[in-house]
């Protein structure tokens, strides 16, 4: 049985640029940081020869954390789908805010890419029990889709 989500894993081209990125910018709080080699990384990988730094951030609210790991070696690709919110695969995770419209102008204001001003999700769409919804999305510095979500 699932007992929780343990932590969610961005691949990045540059560590200290993303840590920086999800700390400075979006508030997340660096956890510790470690260097990734040998054997017991490679078979749980499945890749030969695994190099990597990675730092664990978390968020003010708390647990998962996200791992933010970069591979020295081997390097991986950045396909442009990669970066598109209809892209087969894990696209986005969603961070709660109290402020949406002032985070949204805070990524705008650090030349973030944010996708559109915030929507609300029209009544009757899903029901939360938190209330009404408004969300909107944006890159991070590697083109990872994440989203603010906002709840009223």
């Amino acid at each position: 049985m699932i007992i929780a989500i343990d932590h969610l894993n961005i691949v990045v081209a540059d560590l200290e640029r993303s840590v920086l990125f999800y700390t400075e910018l979006l508030g997340f709080r660096l956890m510790k940081e470690a260097q990734l080699e040998g054997e017991w990384i490679d078979r749980i990988v499945g890749l030969k020869g695994v190099k990597g730094q990675v730092a664990y951030v978390v968020a003010p609210g708390g647990e998962p954390r996200i791992e933010l790991l970069h591979y020295e070696t081997p390097t991986g690709a950045n396909p442009a789908a990669n970066n598109q919110a209809n892209t087969i695969g894990l696209r986005h995770f969603a961070m709660r805010v109290d402020d949406i419209a002032a985070m949204t102008a805070k990524l705008r204001e650090a030349g973030v890419d944010v996708v559109s001003d915030p929507v609300k999700v029209p009544q009757g769409v899903v029901n939360h029990d938190q209330g009404e919804k408004t969300l909107v999305y944006f890159r991070d510095p590697d083109g990872v889709v994440l989203e603010l979500a906002q709840y009223r």
